[in-house]
């Protein structure tokens, strides 16, 4: 792909460390492309990733994660997004790993990640970790994507309700990471119903995205404390896109801004 000055989506990010006092392990990029010298397609990448580990190992982590996805989709042709996510995500977590192996100051060290790739106005996602991406479309809201976490596991076993997830102790257990000796299963799974096979959610990738869509990437300092209902509302305002952005990091922040937050909005031109 050929990288583009302009992205063919409107775009506002944002990234704050939080009111804790910690360093701010979360990293994101977005990359704006066309597919190449002869194919003018625009191709736009995002990437939200948050890190795991102590003494700084969490940031580099995320930090090798954004840019070793980002540097595997640039050099793509676009042609096989899903093939091309899946690769980039498995390079990343052995290039996490191995790091963590050489240096014993960074055992342990992980990272999440939130992927979107739109290819003309075709909707692709990937995703590690508890990071998270929704869709707003015709001001009805969803979680596309699925956390890999205890809680999400004991919500979809019964065992626990959406208010007794926020609340519990297991809150922050993740199941996938990029950076496990086992290189994680990369979901592709895109929900857009209830109900859905996890076929049906694969399925869905290639998702034209409409005028008037808007994506949200997040990192869990927004979603632990800011529920999906109110980041609907804000989102729903449908003001400049730099100030629906700055609006959910200062609720986090009101909150309590125990985490790191970072949140990347795109939006479909109308």
């Amino acid at each position: 792909m050929i990288r583009s000055e302009r992205a063919h989506l409107h775009v506002a990010a944002l990234t704050h460390p939080g009111l804790s006092g910690k360093n701010n392990e979360d990293r994101f990029a977005v990359s704006a492309y066309r597919l190449g010298s002869n194919n003018p397609t625009p191709s736009l990448f995002a990437i939200v990733s948050d890190g795991i580990g102590g003494h700084r190992a969490g940031e580099i982590a995320a930090e090798m994660a954004v840019n070793t996805i980002s540097h595997t989709i640039a050099q793509s042709d676009g042609s096989q997004p899903l093939a091309t996510l899946e690769q980039a995500i498995h390079a990343a977590s052995q290039a996490v790993a191995a790091q963590a192996q050489a240096d014993a100051g960074r055992q342990g060290m992980g990272a999440t990640c939130a992927c979107t790739w739109v290819i003309g106005n075709r909707l692709y996602t990937a995703s590690v970790g508890d990071s998270r991406i929704y869709l707003l479309r015709d001001r009805k809201f969803r979680q596309i994507t699925t956390d890999h976490t205890w809680i999400q596991e004991a919500m979809d076993k019964g065992i626990l309700d959406v208010e007794q997830a926020h609340n519990h102790p297991n809150i922050h257990v993740i199941r996938r990471y990029l950076g496990s000796a086992k290189s994680p299963q990369v979901d592709l799974r895109l929900h857009l119903r209830p109900g859905e096979s996890d076929a049906q959610a694969e399925a869905n990738q290639g998702l034209a995205l409409h005028p008037g869509d808007m994506l949200l990437l997040c990192t869990d300092g927004l979603t632990d404390l800011v529920h999906n209902e109110e980041i609907s509302r804000v989102m729903c305002q449908r003001g400049d896109l730099q100030t629906v952005a700055q609006s959910l990091i200062d609720l986090a922040c009101v909150r309590g801004g125990h985490d790191n937050i970072t949140v990347i909005l795109l939006s479909v031109p109308k």
